[in-house]
C-alpha cells in the first residue's frame, strides 16, 4: 500500500512538474514529441497503435507520455484519425430521475466501445431546442446523437437533426424513422394488472402518467387492455406527472371511492405518494387496497410496505442503443430498426388477495347500523 502511494505521489509531482515547465497548461502533443525526440506524427501513430513505429521508438515515446502525464484529447484524436470518438445525448430534462438511468448504461458502453459521451438537455422539446442543443453538442464533434425524451414532440424535432448525423432514440416512436430502443411498456403494464385481477381484484384503478409521455399511453394501454380482456369495468384514469405529490393528490381522490380494492400507479414514485394519502385516510396497503407501480426503482424495495411493480433494466437499454449507434456510425448502416426488451413483473408486499378481505364499504355499513 505504501509503495503504492508514493508511486502515485511521484506521478503527480511529475505532472505538476510537467505543467509548470508548460507555463502551467497541460502537455500537448508537441511536448511529447520534443521530449523523446520524434514528430508529432509519430507520437499520433504510437497512441493511435500504428504497426509502423520501431519498438524503441515506441518506447520513448510512451515514456514521453508517461513523465509528461499526457493524456489525448478528443480533438486530437479527431484529427489524426478523421474520424470523432464522441457520442451525442440529448436529455429532456425532467423530474422523473429513474427516466435518465439509461444514462448510467450509455455512458459505460460507449467507454467500453472507445467513445466519450456529451450531454446536452433541453427543457422542452421542439425544433428550435432540439437545433440549439445540437448545435453545442456539433462543437464536440460528435459521430452519432442518442436522444433520451420521449414525448410526442421529439418525432417531429428530430426531423431538424442533419441528415448525415446516426439517430437513436430511447423510447422513441416504434412508428417512425429514427431507430429505437425501448422497453414494451404494455405488456409490463397488462402483468401488473393481471396480476392484481389474478387476486381477485374486480377491477383496477389507474394513475397515469403525462398525456404527451409515450410510455404513459403505452402502459395506460396495457391496463386497458388487461381489464378488457377479463370484461371487467375500465375506471377514468386519474393523471399525475411522474411526481410523488401527484401521486399524493390521486390518493386523496382515490381514497373517497368506497369500491376502490386495486391500484396500478404509472410509475414507483407516483405509487409512493398514493400509499402516503390512504394511510392518511385509514386505508391500509395491502389490506384495504393493493398497490402496484412501475419502474422498480431502487428504492422501491425499501417501501413500507415494499412495492410489487415492473421493473425494467434501463442499463440494458441504455447498453442496446449505444451498440446499434457504434453500428451506425461505424458501418454506415442506416436501416431503421425498433427494439423491445422485455420488462419483468416484481411481487413484493404492497398487494394482497382480495378474497381475503373485508371491504371497506362492509365494515361502514356495519358502523352506521350499529
Amino acid at each position: 500500500m505504501t509503495q503504492s502511494t508514493e508511486h502515485e505521489g511521484t506521478h503527480k509531482g511529475a505532472r505538476a512538474d510537467s505543467a509548470a515547465q508548460h507555463g502551467g497548461r497541460p502537455p500537448s502533443i508537441v511536448d511529447v514529441a520534443a521530449l523523446a525526440n520524434v514528430s508529432y506524427q509519430t507520437v499520433s501513430r504510437v497512441l493511435n497503435g500504428h504497426p509502423s513505429v520501431r519498438p524503441s521508438t515506441r518506447l520513448a515515446v510512451l515514456g514521453a507520455v508517461e513523465q509528461l502525464g499526457y493524456r489525448p484529447s478528443n480533438a486530437a484524436r479527431t484529427l489524426v484519425t478523421g474520424r470523432s470518438r464522441t457520442l451525442g445525448v440529448l436529455v429532456l430534462d425532467i423530474a422523473d430521475s429513474e427516466g435518465l438511468t439509461p444514462l448510467y448504461g450509455i455512458e459505460h458502453s460507449a467507454r467500453e466501445l472507445g467513445y466519450f459521451v456529451g450531454i446536452g438537455a433541453v427543457d422542452a422539446i421542439d425544433r428550435t431546442s432540439v437545433q440549439a442543443t445540437v448545435g453545442r453538442l456539433a462543437e464536440q464533434s460528435i459521430a452519432g446523437l442518442l436522444v433520451i425524451a420521449p414525448v410526442d414532440a421529439t418525432q417531429d424535432a428530430l426531423a431538424s437533426v442533419p441528415p448525415h448525423l446516426p439517430v437513436v432514440a430511447i423510447e422513441g416512436d416504434p412508428g417512425g424513422s429514427v431507430t429505437t430502443v425501448g422497453v414494451d411498456q404494455a405488456a409490463g403494464a397488462r402483468a401488473a394488472v393481471e396480476h392484481l385481477l389474478s387476486l381477485g381484484h374486480e377491477t383496477v384503478f389507474h394513475v397515469r402518467g403525462p398525456s404527451e409521455w409515450m410510455q404513459s399511453q403505452d402502459r395506460m394501454a396495457g391496463w386497458r387492455a388487461a381489464l378488457e380482456a377479463v370484461g371487467a369495468d375500465t375506471p377514468m384514469p386519474l393523471a399525475g406527472d411522474w411526481t410523488a405529490e401527484s401521486g399524493y393528490e390521486a390518493g386523496q381522490v382515490l381514497a373517497r371511492i368506497p369500491e376502490l380494492t386495486a391500484v396500478f400507479a404509472g410509475n414507483d414514485q407516483m405509487a409512493l405518494g398514493l400509499m402516503l394519502a390512504l394511510s392518511e385516510r385509514g386505508i391500509s396497503v395491502p389490506g384495504d387496497v393493493s398497490v402496484v407501480g412501475y419502474d422498480d426503482g431502487a428504492d422501491a424495495p425499501y417501501y413500507n410496505p415494499p412495492l410489487t411493480t415492473v421493473r425494467q433494466d434501463f442499463r440494458a437499454v441504455g447498453r442496446r442503443a449505444v451498440e446499434l449507434l457504434v453500428s451506425r456510425v461505424e458501418e454506415s448502416d442506416s436501416e431503421t430498426e425498433h427494439v423491445l426488451l422485455d420488462a419483468e413483473f416484481v411481487a413484493r408486499k404492497s398487494t394482497a388477495d382480495a378474497r381475503a378481505l373485508v371491504s371497506r364499504a362492509a365494515v361502514d355499513s356495519k358502523t352506521l347500523h350499529r
